[in-house]
């Protein structure tokens, strides 16, 4: 497993400034991968940041979720041909940089809840799943997995639970699967078990305290999580995602200091899972 941070820990939104200043900062103090967000199309250029990363040794991954304009589940066909841009554009950025993955929420906006019943649910499902297919396919025609990232119940109504997002994933070939230890805390009553269950379509790996803070030092059970990641032979990245930049304050809804700075998430984060995982810090 290789660990990495995502950027949104200093900056949002990335941008080629950004980057170059964080980038080398990050692999200095150990970390094998960074998570780049995609926000905006124009935002950081990625044939740039692969001759940085490249030249560092830092593996990509690509982050992104649906701005309030987009929705995989629209009826409006304008509203569904922009989202499908969207996250083509996310996967062209991925494979110009040399990320295997674009992990997400990539079916609906954050706080988009409505009631579902069953047979809704179903029907929201089925048309996910559909609208999903030709994406997922165009991505691993380009060697890039879309990785499918379910949220907690107070950022949307539909995938909830691995469970629910398997519904989706086993009917998509070439999907996979997210997984953020911040949701999963709130929605899963076993975290370990839930990452066994999610088991080869596990795609991606976010992790932070269960107050959106450093990992580590908190009552999640790491320990579980991480055999259950060596259990079913994930070799991908798990990444620190926490969000002290400023501009995200408000819509990640981080009311008090999660660290003593995006430095200390990151130095302090990497200690941690690297006693996790075995290793020693560089």
């Amino acid at each position: 497993m290789r660990i990495g941070i995502n950027t949104w820990a200093w900056a949002a939104p990335l941008t080629d400034r950004a980057l170059a200043r964080l980038a080398p900062r990050i692999r200095a103090w150990g970390f094998d991968a960074i998570e780049l967000t995609v926000q905006a199309p124009g935002d950081w250029d990625p044939a740039s940041a692969a001759d940085l990363l490249a030249g560092l040794e830092l593996a990509p991954a690509v982050c992104a979720g649906l701005l309030p304009e987009h929705d995989l589940l629209a009826d409006d066909e304008e509203v569904l041909r922009r989202t499908e841009g969207f996250v083509r554009h996310c996967v062209r950025v991925a494979g110009r940089v040399g990320a295997a993955v674009v992990a997400g929420p990539l079916y609906a906006p954050a706080g988009r809840r409505w009631l579902l019943d069953a047979d809704a649910r179903r029907a929201a499902t089925a048309r996910l799943v559909a609208r999903l297919r030709p994406l997922a396919e165009e991505a691993a025609g380009q060697g890039v997995t879309i990785a499918l990232e379910p949220l907690n119940r107070f950022e949307t109504s539909l995938l909830n639970t691995v469970e629910q997002a398997l519904e989706v994933v086993d009917g998509v070939p070439g999907l996979g699967l997210a997984l953020d230890t911040f949701h999963l805390n709130i929605e899963e009553r076993d975290l370990p078990a839930a990452i066994r269950l999610a088991g080869d379509h596990l795609a991606h790996v976010q992790v932070c305290g269960n107050d959106r803070g450093v990992p580590g030092g908190d009552h999640l059970d790491w320990s579980g999580m991480f055999d259950a990641l060596t259990g079913i032979g994930y070799s991908g990245q798990v990444n620190v995602e926490s969000f002290t930049a400023e501009a995200l304050a408000v819509p990640m809804s981080v009311w008090r200091p999660l660290a003593a700075g995006p430095d200390a998430l990151a130095v302090e984060g990497l200690a941690f899972l690297r006693g996790l995982t075995g290793r020693n810090l560089r």
